[in-house]
């Protein structure tokens, strides 16, 4: 066989609709087990606490690998190639890790902690006094800020912008782009239905997907950062 006939042969066996199937769902199991790995040192403890409101801020200590892990999953997902001749999500999840771990960490944490303050006010409601409006005020607060945080997520991920930039970008795009916004909330309703009927080794162990989907959703905003921010 000549070099040209094989070479149109690997094409064609890498990049017909089975080899394209195939591609993608390695490459989900590929990233699972790079996420399950990065948010491990913070699972195993977070799967022992007890559901109890005095764990929310260990809880929320735990979660902190879960941005990072989150970011490289949405970046090596966004470099995902259909050839199955030419996979690496390996290399694309820790070089995304390596890129944007900082970047991630700087809004993470302090989202981490201004999710600690709700949680524990709502955990304590009773014994705090504090009027019924007000927890009303703190849950919207937290479902407003919790979108915001995906669309940094997202921005952190992919683009590379200042911290101060992708606070703006990912508050504008809250309303500029509402399907997205309305996307992510539901896929945060998902996850939380996930966590509370299950735990949160069962929402781990779909990771990948919610990244998957979370980027699928996300490409009206990603699109806009692309042709707006990056030209």
């Amino acid at each position: 066989m000549s070099s040209e006939a094989a070479g149109s042969a690997r094409r064609e066996f890498g990049e017909g609709p089975l080899a394209r199937a195939a591609a993608l769902v390695y490459t989900l199991l590929a990233i699972e087990l790079l996420f399950l790995l990065a948010v491990l040192p913070g699972l195993i403890p977070l799967i022992l606490l007890a559901r109890d409101g005095s764990n929310v801020p260990l809880a929320a200590a735990c979660a902190i690998p879960l941005g990072p892990a989150l970011s490289a999953a949405l970046f090596a997902l966004q470099h995902h190639h259909a050839d199955l001749t030419d996979l690496k999500p390996a290399a694309a999840f820790w070089r995304g890790y390596r890129l944007n771990v900082g970047g991630v960490l700087r809004l993470w944490i302090p989202w981490l902690a201004w999710m600690t303050v709700v949680g524990v006010s709502l955990a304590h409601r009773g014994a705090s006094g504090v009027p019924g409006w007000w927890m009303a005020v703190l849950v919207v607060l937290a479902m407003v800020s919790t979108l915001w945080m995906a669309n940094a997520l997202l921005i952190t991920s992919l683009f590379a912008f200042r911290t101060r930039d992708v606070t703006r970008l990912a508050a504008y795009f809250l309303g500029r782009t509402r399907g997205v916004t309305l996307g992510v909330l539901c896929l945060s309703i998902v996850a939380v239905g996930i966590t509370l009927i299950s735990s949160e080794a069962v929402l781990a162990l779909l990771g990948s997907v919610f990244a998957a989907a979370l980027l699928h959703t996300a490409r009206p905003l990603t699109a806009a950062v692309t042709e707006e921010f990056t030209a």
